[in-house]
């Protein structure tokens, strides 16, 4: 890793360059753009995308652009960059190919887990649920950086108002993700999330279930299935316009999100709106026990959901399903992380705080 120590400030010194690598995720660009905005220095944006290989599988960790399908990415050519801002595995490769051909002199900040290659990067800014030791270049984040999408809510809040009035209130919004490591959700517990949420709000008022990118067409089909009379179902498809997420972070009442989902937990958390988890039920298979193990004798903490859902209950910005609806609230801020994130980068390019 580059040295922490940084260059004494130059006034005569060009503005640094700023490259932020963005891929596929939409949840890791999210935080990329939340992070990029804390600094606030201009910044040139690289979009690239993954050969169909590794659009779902995962790369060995080497400086590389062999993953990449370099037709329909951005062009990586130099004067190379000052700085790289990353989050996601497949990303990690640019990275360190980056840092090579500017022989060391690219810094790298990295959002999210560095899979066990601490000495890689000059910051790594963690959310929670990766649990990462205490290290001089980590920065362990009390929340994701995920923010809600303020602009698309108000637009939305406007443009649907008048139909969400007419439904029964209170209006109670169900977000639903779908089925990932380590957790288990398929029909029967889409069956059970929409029992215990009848349970929770006495069965007053309307159900708004929206499901995402993630949810599975059978699962959707079971939730459909247990869905009572009056109830709204909102299935996801690429086609489908109108995606009634954001105008529902305006104007539910309350909000129940599956465990398996940061992005939607963080977004309802950081409003203050009455929340609840349903808490998924682990996965219980071999192939789980030996990662779990395999990781422990690596010492490279894996993704725990559980770990953020218990930042929340402490918070008081959640509560389990069963225990009801956490009440209203002012928030989440980030705003004391974000001005320590931008004094470290700051650091980093040899820049004067903020």
């Amino acid at each position: 890793m580059n040295s922490p120590s940084s260059p004494a400030p130059d006034p005569a010194r060009p503005a640094p360059s700023i490259w932020a690598l963005q891929a596929e995720k939409i949840g890791d660009n999210a935080q990329i753009d939340m992070l990029l905005e804390a600094i606030g220095l201009p910044v040139t944006v690289k979009r690239l995308r993954m050969r169909r290989r590794w659009q779902r599988g995962k790369p060995r960790i080497r400086a590389g652009l062999k993953h990449l399908d370099r037709a329909t990415s951005d062009a990586l050519e130099p004067p190379w960059p000052d700085l790289v801002v990353l989050s996601g595995r497949r990303l990690m490769n640019v990275a360190l190919w980056l840092r090579e051909q500017s022989q060391g002199r690219t810094r790298l900040v990295l959002v999210g887990r560095p899979h066990g290659r601490y000495d890689a990067f000059d910051l790594i800014v963690a959310a929670p649920q990766f649990r990462l030791p205490a290290r001089a270049n980590v920065i362990n984040l009390e929340l994701p950086l995920i923010a809600p999408p303020q602009a698309a809510i108000d637009a939305a809040a406007a443009r649907r108002r008048d139909e969400f009035a007419a439904l029964a209130r209170p209006l109670t919004a169900v977000l639903v993700g779908g089925p990932t490591q380590p957790f288990r959700f398929g029909p029967a517990q889409a069956k059970d999330l929409i029992d215990r949420t009848l349970a929770a709000t006495a069965g007053a008022g309307t159900l708004f279930v929206s499901t995402s990118r993630r949810t599975p067409a059978g699962l959707v089909d079971a939730l459909a299935a247990a869905l009572p009379a009056g109830a709204r179902l909102f299935r996801w498809t690429p086609e489908t316009p109108d995606n009634p997420y954001p105008a529902l972070l305006a104007l539910a009442d309350r909000f129940v999100v599956t465990g398996d989902s940061a992005s939607m937990l963080v977004e309802v958390a950081r409003l203050g709106r009455p929340l609840a988890i349903f808490e998924l039920p682990l996965g219980h298979g071999l192939r789980q026990l030996l990662t779990r193990a395999l990781a422990a004798v690596r010492r490279r903490p894996r993704r725990d959901l559980t770990a953020l859902h218990q930042v929340l209950y402490r918070l008081g910005l959640a509560r389990p399903l069963d225990q009801g609806f956490s009440p209203p609230s002012d928030g989440a801020g980030a705003a004391t992380e974000l001005a320590e994130i931008r004094a470290r980068v700051r650091a980093l390019l040899g820049l004067e705080p903020a």
